[in-house]
């Protein structure tokens, strides 16, 4: 699909996305390197990594690749390092990396637990913790009309409401949510840092979506959720291009849901005919009722 943006939106930028070797980081990537950007990709799979900075510079992107564990401060110091060694600054930081499976929370360990706790919150913390210095250096020579940098949590909207086999997941981004209100109320007042979130609905083509949603759950959703289709990759990352350019300038500490509205979606209770039918009846046993007549005896 074409862009909404100009091409050059995000020129002489530099962004670091953590889980940008697949999925929706790596599109993310793509995104900001056909707009302008130099892109660091951080991941635990070098042959991935390989693979996806070979991609992004077939498209003529400014890439580089960092094999790291975002729950390890020292690959996180290292990355960080890597990165402005290699373009001269960091102006965004894009934590895309998660873990996630499905399970009832009698069958899940406090091992399990604290393993997405430990990717999801605790990198998500690691990386904007020592991201901050290389954030503040890019920022140095920045106009006055630049803005600070930008750092963007891929969150989830399933701490909302509730999610069935997902309590590990809601609790580590609810938490994201959470760290990130806190980081862009501080951040943003000391150093211009803009800190928002992004919860992405089921999208396509993704090792999540084949994952965690079966094919028949998708078909029986069809029937009570707004908009009912698959997202695609390219909608999160151009929510992200949004947040992380002067477009989104003046935006801080919200957790922007790119999800077709599917998060508020529930069964109906009832066909809408019949619905229709039982209001018709309600509404002329009302006009038909002596006035002051008890409500039990309608």
């Amino acid at each position: 699909m074409e862009s909404p943006f100009k091409a050059d939106i995000l020129r002489g930028k530099v962004a670091l996305i953590t889980g940008g070797g697949s999925g929706i980081g790596f599109e993310i990537a793509t995104q900001f390197g056909k707009h302008g950007a130099s892109v660091a990709i951080m991941g635990r799979r070098k042959q991935a990594l390989d693979s996806a900075v070979s991609e992004l510079q077939s498209l003529q992107i400014p890439a580089a690749g960092f094999a790291g564990d975002v729950r390890k401060q020292e690959d996180a110091k290292r990355v960080l390092e890597s990165t402005f060694q290699q373009f001269g600054r960091v102006d965004i930081l894009v934590n895309s990396a998660a873990g996630n499976f499905l399970v009832s929370p009698e069958d899940l360990s406090p091992n399990g637990f604290r393993t997405v706790m430990d990717i999801d919150t605790v990198g998500t913390f690691t990386m904007c913790h020592e991201a901050l210095k290389y954030i503040k250096k890019g920022g140095l020579g920045r106009g006055a009309s630049d803005g600070g940098g930008s750092i963007i949590n891929i969150s989830a909207t399933l701490h909302y409401t509730a999610a069935w086999y997902q309590v590990h997941v809601s609790a580590a981004k609810a938490a994201i949510d959470a760290l990130g209100r806190n980081l862009a109320l501080e951040w943003g007042t000391d150093y211009d840092i803009r800190v928002n979130g992004i919860a992405p609905g089921p999208i396509g083509d993704t090792p999540g979506m084949s994952k965690l949603v079966p094919d028949e759950i998708n078909s029986q959703r069809k029937q009570f959720q707004p908009l009912y289709k698959l997202g695609e990759k390219w909608d999160i990352a151009m929510a992200a291009l949004y947040l992380t350019s002067d477009a989104g300038k003046f935006v801080n500490g919200t957790t922007m849901v790119v999800d077709g509205g599917i998060w508020l979606s529930r069964p109906r209770f009832g066909p809408k005919d019949a619905v229709k039918q039982l209001s018709r009846t309600v509404e002329k046993r009302s006009r038909e009722a002596p006035i002051g007549l008890p409500p039990s005896k309608l």
